[in-house]
């Protein structure tokens, strides 16, 4: 089975845990809630389209009433447009309680004309620090655009309008951990963070410009709840045939690293003067 142009190599797969998966999305409503900012989160057309403001008294947010585990979730969104300098529009995955794990995404906005930086992370047992931040071939604040995370017990597959920027493959067998058994919700937030958003806290947000907006649509999770997913991936696991990018799919994803990644934990060496984390060895499968 293919996801969009960027075809994986999923069949197997997929026939397996179909009885498991489900498709869930198509009204904001029945799907998620807002968990704070009051009024500056809304839902629209009748379900179908959600914006999040940000003021200079509060952010907004809101998460999926399902916790999943493994599966794809895609989200559309349209970021804040205008001088955005200082906030985030943050879309992730997270579990729960001190020990979460966690699969980032992060726009950090910027000052008019200069481009959002797409801040990546994954946290695993409440431990990050594997950032990797893009620039974007496009304006995201003149369409929507989709943005897509696909996760299974072998890997993290970041994705951008099905343009893979980003694997994080399963390295529990040198010492890595990796999220593989907490259920997450999904989460999204506009707040400010002027103290290191842009430019490291230099540029701060231009409160005259607020309100900022960021627009959500066609979300889509083909996932398993918590309670559906144990079983079937229990058994299934260690198997080797797990989706993984093909020929194609790792073309695009060597295209976007080499002309739009502007940051790699995996290679800032004065940030690791003892040494790179395991899973960053050149030499290694899991890079």
């Amino acid at each position: 089975m293919a996801f969009g142009s960027a075809a994986m190599s999923v069949a197997f797969w997929w026939v397996l845990l179909m009885g498991a998966f489900r498709a869930y999305g198509g009204s904001f409503y029945e799907d998620f809630e807002i968990t704070w900012g009051g009024d500056r989160a809304k839902v629209f057309n009748r379900g179908s389209l959600l914006s999040l403001s940000l003021d200079k008294v509060s952010g907004s947010g809101f998460q999926s009433k399902k916790q999943y585990l493994y599966g794809r979730i895609d989200m559309q969104l349209r970021l804040v447009a205008g001088n955005s300098a200082g906030t985030v529009t943050a879309y992730y995955l997270s579990s729960e309680g001190a020990s979460h794990d966690e699969i980032d995404f992060e726009f950090l906005g910027n000052v008019s004309g200069d481009p959002y930086i797409l801040h990546t992370n994954v946290f695993t047992q409440g431990k990050g620090n594997r950032e990797q931040q893009f620039y974007l071939w496009f304006d995201p604040t003149k369409n929507f655009h989709t943005y897509s995370i696909l996760w299974n017990p072998q890997r993290i597959i970041f994705l951008v309008d099905n343009y893979p920027i980003r694997e994080f493959k399963n390295a529990e067998e040198i010492g890595v951990p990796f999220p593989r058994t907490q259920p997450m919700r999904i989460y999204s937030s506009l707040w400010n963070a002027d103290d290191w958003a842009t430019r490291g806290g230099l540029v701060k947000t231009d409160w005259s410009k607020a309100p900022f907006t960021a627009y959500y649509r066609n979300f889509n999770a083909t996932a398993c709840t918590a309670a559906d997913c144990a079983k079937s991936w229990s058994s299934f696991s260690g198997s080797s045939s797990a989706a993984e990018l093909d020929a194609f799919g790792r073309r695009r994803l060597r295209w976007v690293q080499k002309y739009f990644m502007i940051y790699n934990y995996c290679t800032d060496l004065k940030r690791f003067p003892q040494g790179l984390p395991p899973e960053c060895n050149r030499r290694s499968k899991f890079l």
